[in-house]
């Protein structure tokens, strides 16, 4: 079973959004060379940034990183 977090990010990502997570020293962001499509910015504006910086920091946790491992 899929947490609603990771859910949230698949769409995201199946919907053409380009973040990417950075997690740096427990601090979480996102950063995008390449403009999403119209529909994930669109689902990114209305389903996630909405959510609460905790939320957000789940969602985000799900994207693919740019860090190293």
């Amino acid at each position: 079973m899929d947490n609603p977090s990771k859910q949230l990010a698949e769409e995201y990502i199946r919907l053409g959004g380009h973040r990417r997570a950075v997690i740096d020293d427990n601090i979480v962001s996102t950063r995008c060379w390449e403009k999403d499509t119209p529909e994930a910015a669109q689902f990114w504006t209305d389903r996630i940034d909405t959510l609460d910086a905790a939320r957000r920091r789940q969602v985000v946790s799900f994207l693919p990183t740019i860090n190293r491992i």
